[in-house]
Formats: C-alpha cells, structure tokens, sequence
C-alpha cells in the first residue's frame, strides 16, 4: 500500500525530530560552589580557565542588590534555576546560561560583594564572605549546585539555545525595549542611518539569531555613548544597560541635524579606520565567531578619540598586531565581576587611543 501525502509528511517531522534531538545530547552534573567558583577563577587572568564565559554574553550587569538575593536565595535552600554549559573539544565547560550567577558566586568567595536590600535575612546586609561564621562559610562553599551539561554543539545552536533560555529576559532584548521607549529622531538615527552602513556590518559579523535581538543597534548606541562621555562614565551603581537608557532619554529630547551629520561621519570615520588597519575588524581573532561588546566599545571608542585628537592619522597605516594580540591588553577583558567599571571603560580605551596616536 502506497502511502499517502500526510504520512509522508509526518514520517519526514519524525526525522526532522529526530536528528535535531541528536545534536543536543545532555547530562546533569552536581558541582559544590567552591568547585564551580575555582573552575571559573583558576587560570582567568591567561584566558585559560576550566569555566568560562563566551563572548556574546560577556558582560556582568547585575547590580549589588540583585546578587545579594541570589546569595540569600542560597543560604536560605531556594531552589535557583539550573545553570547550562556545553562541554568543549578541549574539555573546557562554555557557560550557555548562568553566567550572571556564577559571577555572583565568586564575587562573593572573593570578598568583592557587600551583601545589600535583603529583607529576609536582614542581618547580612552591609557583610561581606569572610564576615560570615567560618561554620557558615564552609556550609556555603559545599552547597551544591545542578547543572545541565550539553554535549560539544556549534555555535548557532549555541546562541539559539541562549536565546530561548533567556527569552522574555530584561537583558536580553534591551534595544528593542528602548526603540519602543524612547522613539524620536535619534532612535531612526541609529537604525535607519547607521545600522544599514554595509561597512559595519561586514567589521562586526553577527549571526542571524544575535542580529535579530538588534546587537548592531545595541553596538552603535554604545559607541556613542561612551564616546560622548569621554573620560567620565558614570556606569559604577546604575550598570551600563541603565546608563544607555539615559542617555538615549536624553538624546529623545535633543538631537540635532548638526549633530546627526557629525555622529554620522564620525561613524564612517572610524569605521574606515578599523577596515585599514584591523585585520579581523571588530573580532577578536579570524577564528572568533560573533562580536563581543567589550571589544567592539573598546576598539571603536579609542579609534574614534585618536581620530579626533589627530586627524592626521586618518588615513595612516597603523600596526597593531604589535600590541592586539599581546597579554597586555588582553587582560582589559577578563571580566571576572565588573566589566563596566568607570576606571576599567577608560584604561582600554586609552590603551587603544594611545597605541593608535603613537604608531
């Protein structure tokens, strides 16, 4: 008996199924947080730690507050939501989600966390780890903590998993938030104007999962931004994503056509720059998939102030590959709690102005 067109149909969804499901093999493991806290910790400074953060998810953004009730969720036996990590070819574990909380984790096992707004267990506001009971210290580092550890996947399964474990997250569709709040002349700017610059886009390559939360609008908001506030970025308790809603308030009210004329070459400006002379334009390296933010705030902000500190030097040839690639600057990344510190944002973007200006 032949079969039929819906048969047919339904055997291919089997398949379709099937196949996908094989790509995503998983298992649960159990580290305790002084385990979890050391992979992440051990090695950071090289780059090399067992535990590590990707690039499209860089940034720490969680004020004090928000980590402080993560910590007393913790101590008080709440459940927290599992944390997910795919297992590399080198063995090394990829965080896919999870990354604000083990951060938090090792923040606070390294005293850089004042616990603050609890209300459940008031008595801990204002103390840090090693104020706790060295009892209660030792009962928190071997309290356990599930993962879900996925088999080696590729990168867009990656990001797409991201994606739909984050979905509805404040973080994650940021830009598009702030399109709908602060609409006006500066908004249409960033994305009728910039966005659609091919240059840009052809720099700083975005998969088309990231490119659909509008990372190049978040990544254009962000040069302006810090390149407006240029040497003072007051980013220390509101968090960059707070501090680029404010500014985007702000240009709401006022953005003029002179000011847009400028931006907007400034932009192209920078952008020529970064073609000539970065050889992977705003990625890391020719084997790094995506754009990290940090890097990309970090290259387009410094080229852009040498720029205009000099602008003799548009059109010269600059080596970077002396100092790019070096440990130097490399350690501006390594975002072991804050990633947006006012003193960190300037050190790297001098780091770039000054390599720049100096040839």
């Amino acid at each position: 008996m032949s079969k039929t067109i819906e048969s047919i149909k339904q055997e291919n969804i089997e398949n379709q199924i099937e196949k996908l499901q094989k790509t995503v093999a998983f298992n649960t493991r159990e580290f305790t947080i002084e385990i979890l806290v050391s992979k992440y910790l051990k090695d950071i400074d090289t780059g090399d730690n067992e535990l590590f953060v990707p690039d499209y998810q860089r940034e720490f953004v969680w004020d004090e507050e928000r980590q402080s009730k993560l910590i007393e969720s913790i101590i008080l036996g709440l459940p927290i939501p599992l944390i997910f990590l795919t297992e590399n070819d080198d063995g090394r574990l990829e965080i896919i989600d999870g990354s604000q909380r083990i951060r938090t984790l090792s923040a606070f096992l390294e005293n850089e966390l004042v616990l603050e707004g609890l209300e459940k267990i008031d008595l801990l506001n204002t103390l840090s780890f090693k104020d706790l009971h060295i009892s209660r210290q030792r009962k928190f580092k071997n309290i356990p903590i599930r993962t879900i550890v996925l088999s080696t996947i590729d990168d867009e399964v990656k990001t797409d998993l991201f994606e739909r474990i984050n979905r509805g997250s404040d973080l994650l569709f940021a830009m598009e938030k702030r399109k709908g709040i602060y609409k006006g002349d500066f908004c249409n700017f960033i994305y009728n104007d910039c966005a659609a610059l091919p240059l840009l886009k052809k720099l700083a390559p975005l998969s088309k999962i990231v490119e659909k939360r509008q990372e190049l609008e978040e990544l254009i908001l962000r040069f302006f931004a810090l390149s407006d506030a240029y040497p003072n970025f007051n980013t220390s308790r509101q968090g960059i994503s707070s501090y680029l809603d404010k500014y985007m308030e702000k240009k709401q009210k006022q953005f003029s056509e002179e000011e847009k004329d400028e931006k907007l070459q400034n932009l192209k400006d920078m952008l020529n720059f970064v073609e000539k002379n970065f050889p992977w334009g705003f990625k890391k390296s020719s084997k790094q998939h995506g754009v990290s933010r940090v890097f990309f705030e970090t290259i387009s902000v410094g080229v852009h102030l040498a720029l205009k500190e000099n602008t003799n030097i548009i059109d010269k040839k600059v080596d970077v590959s002396s100092w790019i690639e070096g440990n130097e600057f490399k350690s501006f990344f390594i975002g072991k709690f804050k990633t947006h510190d006012p003193k960190k944002i300037k050190d790297r973007i001098d780091f770039v102005k000054n390599h720049i200006l100096q040839g």
